[in-house]
């Protein structure tokens, strides 16, 4: 199992303290400095059955000055989105945890990381 975080970000710190808690296995991945290549977020993507606007945080500065509100949410566009995912991590909604199984969950809420926790142990 693997985390996407932002150490700042206070919803990845309670992931990571329900991780431990519960003694999973896991890697972290401080995606800020180890930017995921647009490789590694398409694959995160179909892990998590979502399009890239699906985890892109939208009130970050950093897409009000793409104005990424106005960008196509259409499959002509997806490249678009993951390439600015690429080369502006920070807009990567967090923490993403990939689960032992094959699939991956935004680990905003306590549900998700057990979720992510439970398909591990499997």
């Amino acid at each position: 199992m693997e985390i996407w975080i932002n150490p700042a970000c206070a919803k990845c710190r309670g992931a990571l303290t329900l991780l431990d808690a519960e003694g999973a296995g896991y890697t972290v991945r401080r995606y800020l400095e180890d930017v995921p290549s647009q490789d590694e977020i398409r694959e995160v993507l179909g892990r998590l059955g979502l399009e890239p606007w699906d985890i892109t945080r939208t009130q970050e500065a950093a897409a009000k000055e793409l104005g990424l509100k106005d960008w196509p949410r259409a499959e002509s566009a997806r490249d678009r989105w993951i390439a600015a995912l690429a080369e502006h991590p920070k807009l990567i909604q967090r923490p993403i945890i990939t689960a032992d199984d094959g699939t991956a969950v935004v680990g905003r809420t306590e549900e998700a990381v057990r979720e992510a926790l439970s398909r591990s142990r499997e």
